[in-house]
């Protein structure tokens, strides 16, 4: 699709502006962007894709992050990928590359996706034990909450009920 605007360049920027409840589409290239206004407030020197995948991977094209380690000397000793080239390609070289990077990972995944463990769907009829051991977890969370709140009555009362599951669960 070409600019809207000056239908020379491909158009790489796809705005929807809501302005009184009137919709209006606009399809313009990043120069007739610039020469519009039409960039995003907040941004130095407009918007750009690789600016949005930086802001989420959390990496700094200047070489200056902000993450646990520094990003130039994150590096696969597998495949050779640097965190850099993973922020910019956005898919990692080979399966090594998650260990290598964990440190930075589990702040990209809460960011992105609310958390860093994944809790799916148990399936009704092969999840009894699964949602036990849930409940489990859910109780030995509780519990330490209690202790540190120095509610020993309700934490003996929930280390009961964690017994209780797991002598449910030796017993199957």
């Amino acid at each position: 699709m070409l600019c809207q605007e000056c239908n020379k360049r491909p158009a790489t920027l796809h705005f929807t502006k809501i302005v009184n409840g009137e919709k209006t589409e606009f399809h313009i290239c990043e120069s007739c962007a610039r020469e519009k206004g039409e960039m995003i407030p907040g941004t130095a020197g407009g918007f750009s894709i690789h600016n949005l995948l930086s802001g989420i991977l959390d990496f700094d094209p200047a070489g200056k992050s902000s993450g646990a380690a520094p990003a130039k000397t994150l590096q696969c000793e597998e495949c050779g990928m640097t965190y850099a080239q993973f922020s910019k390609v956005g898919r990692f070289g080979c399966s090594s590359c998650y260990k290598y990077f964990d440190s930075r990972l589990d702040p990209l995944f809460k960011r992105v996706h609310g958390s860093t463990s994944h809790v799916g769907k148990v399936p009704a009829r092969a999840g009894g034990r699964i949602k036990v051991k849930r409940q489990i977890a859910d109780l030995k969370q509780s519990l330490q909450q209690s202790i540190a709140q120095e509610e020993f009555e309700e934490a003996a009362q929930i280390r009961d009920q964690i017994r209780e599951l797991e002598k449910e669960i030796a017993q199957e």
